[in-house]
């Protein structure tokens, strides 16, 4: 199962508002506000490769109130 972790630059302030939208979002399986750099970090999951990629794209890059990303796909799984 393709899994990406998607860290998130915000407009300042909308930080929870990205966070509540993220949660709601189909394939975000985990969603964190954080200290740093990036604003929020989502982890994603899905059943295709180009699903996950249509998930990333038109789902949260696409959010009001996100001005950039950085996606990070996992290439191999703990354990395996």
């Amino acid at each position: 199962m393709p899994v990406a972790f998607v860290l998130i630059n915000t407009e300042i302030g909308s930080e929870s508002e990205v966070l509540k939208t993220l949660k709601g979002v189909e394939g975000v399986v985990e969603a964190y506000a954080v200290y740093g750099v990036y604003d929020v970090v989502a982890k994603i999951t899905a059943d295709t490769m180009d699903r996950l990629k249509e998930i990333v794209t038109w789902h949260v890059r696409r959010l009001d109130k996100v001005r950039s990303t950085l996606t990070m796909i996992v290439v191999e799984e703990p354990g395996t």
